[in-house]
C-alpha cells in the first residue's frame, strides 16, 4: 500500500488500522523503546547496526522482544514488500504492555512488538536535508542525563527535546541541537550533530546516541583520510567552525548553514559535508552496508507482492 504497511498483534496491516491501548505502559509512562532504519533503493541500511543497537535497548529497559532476530528481519522485510516501497523509513518497537488487573508490578507485563515501514522521511523536508537548515542552540532546556535515562538506548524519553525543537520554532530556526548537564554539546532530535573545523571532524563523545550514520560518515572520513574526532565538544564551538552537519537514518548528512540565524562559514553547504554526503548516497545506492529486501523474505512472497505494486490491498 502506498501509506505503508503496520505490523501488529501479529497482523499486517494498513496505518490508518493500526491500534494499541491507551494504557499501554510505552503510551502512558514513555516505558518502550524503538530503533529505525532505512531502505534505499531495495537495500535496507546497516540492518545488522540497528538490530544490534534494538537488542541492546531492549536489554537495557529489561524489556524482551517476544520474536527473534530473525523472524525480525523477515516482517520488517514482509512490511517494506507488501507496501511496495523501494525507499522506506522502517521502524521497530517493544513497550512494556499491559499488566493484568490493573498490577503495578512491571514483571508482570506482557511486552508488545510491532513495526512499520512507511515511505522514506526526511527528517527536515528534502530540500533542506540535502542543502541546509538553520539551528538553534537551545540554552533553556537541556539533554536529559544518561544517568539517568540511558541516551545510548534508543527511547522515546523526549520532552527535552520537544522543548528545545518548540523554542526553536519560536527563534525562527528549523530544529534545536541542546547542551548536556555537563555543559557540553548534546545532541538535537533524532540526530547526532558534527562540525568541521580546520579540515578535523568532530562530534561529541557522550550523552548521545551512537548514530548509526554518523558511524558511516567516520568510516567514510577514514577512507577519504579526513581525520574525525569523538570528543567533548563545547557549545561555542559551533560558531566558530568552518562547517556545521547533522546525521540521521531520516535524511542522512545534512548540512547545518546557520545557527541562531547566523552563518556557518559562507552560508552554505561546506566541501567537506557535500564530499561526506555525495559518498554517503552514492554508495548506498550501490547497496553499502545492504542487506537485500528480497533476500529476507519467504520463498515466493517477493513475486506475490511485487504483483501488488500500484497500491492493491494488502
Amino acid at each position: 500500500m502506498p501509506g505503508g504497511v503496520v505490523f501488529i498483534d501479529g497482523e499486517y496491516v494498513a496505518p490508518e488500522e493500526a491500534r494499541m491501548s491507551i494504557f499501554d505502559y510505552g503510551f502512558t509512562w514513555s516505558d518502550c523503546v524503538y530503533d529505525v532504519t532505512s531502505v534505499w533503493r531495495g537495500w535496507f541500511f546497516k540492518l545488522d547496526e540497528h538490530l544490534d543497537r534494538f537488542e541492546r535497548s531492549c536489554a537495557g529497559f529489561r524489556l524482551t522482544n517476544p520474536y527473534s532476530r530473525h523472524e525480525v528481519e523477515a516482517i520488517l522485510a514482509e512490511c517494506v514488500d507488501r507496501a511496495c516501497l523501494d525507499d522506506a523509513y522502517v521502524k521497530v518497537e517493544v513497550t512494556r504492555g499491559l499488566t493484568p488487573n490493573q498490577s503495578r508490578d512491571l514483571r508482570l507485563a506482557r511486552n508488545r512488538f510491532t513495526a512499520y515501514a512507511i515511505p522514506y522521511v526526511w527528517l527536515w523536508g528534502e530540500d533542506k536535508c540535502r542543502d541546509g537548515v538553520d539551528l538553534h542552540l537551545c540554552h533553556r532546556f537541556e539533554r536529559i542525563s544518561s544517568r539517568a535515562v540511558d541516551q545510548r538506548l534508543k527511547n522515546y524519553n523526549r520532552a527535552d527535546l520537544v522543548q528545545g525543537r518548540l523554542d526553536a520554532y519560536e527563534a525562527g530556526c528549523d530544529d534545536a541541537v541542546l547542551i548536556g548537564p555537563d555543559g557540553a554539546l548534546s545532541e538535537g532530535f533524532g540526530w547526532n550533530i558534527l562540525l568541521v573545523r580546520d579540515g578535523v571532524v568532530s562530534t561529541p563523545d557522550s550523552n548521545v546516541l551512537e548514530g548509526c550514520t554518523r558511524a558511516a560518515v567516520r568510516e567514510i572520513c577514514q577512507d577519504e583520510e579526513i581525520a574525525f574526532e569523538l570528543r567533548r565538544v563545547e557549545p561555542g564551538e559551533l560558531f566558530e567552525a568552518d562547517e556545521v552537519l547533522a546525521t540521521t537514518t531520516a535524511g542522512g548528512v545534512m548540512p547545518v548553514i546557520a545557527i541562531d540565524s547566523r552563518p556557518v562559514g559562507n552560508g552554505r553547504a561546506g566541501p567537506i559535508t557535500r564530499l561526506l554526503q555525495q559518498h554517503y548516497w552514492g554508495q548506498r545506492a550501490e547497496g553499502w552496508h545492504g542487506t537485500r529486501v528480497a533476500d529476507l523474505l519467504a520463498p515466493g512472497a517477493e513475486r506475490r507482492n511485487a504483483a501488488n505494486r500500484g497500491g492493491a490491498p494488502i
